[in-house]
């Protein structure tokens, strides 16, 4: 289908159904949040990514997101960016609660990981409730 075409499509693609990319090329590390006390998506999350510092091990601020209708944070990292090393997501909970209405024991959650291959693809959830949370690595 020719670049024009797809264009003139892309007008008729509701947004939340658009795959979001930055810099041309699909994030090799992907989020998702589930509030599994209401069984819906965590929609209107904060949730900034960090990088360690090899070297100093002073974790570096990479990107700031918000989760989509759909509960997902697309983009926050380009290939280019995605090396091995430390990260670490850091999900601000308590002020998702809070827009609800609703308290949370977790004021914020935090997930660190360890890449060491980064050509492949990671998928890094989060199943949270006002009392609990939990993730494991997808891909």
């Amino acid at each position: 289908m020719s670049a024009f075409r797809l264009q003139q499509l892309e007008g008729h693609i509701l947004s939340k159904n658009k795959i979001t990319t930055m810099a041309g090329s699909p994030s090799p590390l992907t989020t998702h949040v589930l509030n599994t006390a209401a069984g819906v998506p965590g929609s209107n999350m904060t949730i900034k990514l960090y990088q360690q510092d090899s070297v100093t091990k002073v974790w570096q601020l990479i990107n700031t997101g918000t989760t989509n209708d759909d509960g997902r944070c697309p983009g926050l990292i380009t290939k280019q960016q995605f090396i091995p090393g430390e990260y670490k997501m850091h999900f601000e909970t308590a002020r998702y609660w809070a827009g609800m209405g609703e308290s949370s024991f977790y004021p914020y959650v935090e997930i660190a990981f360890t890449i060491t291959d980064a050509d492949q693809k990671y998928h890094v959830p989060l199943l949270v409730s006002r009392f609990s949370y939990s993730t494991y690595r997808g891909s």
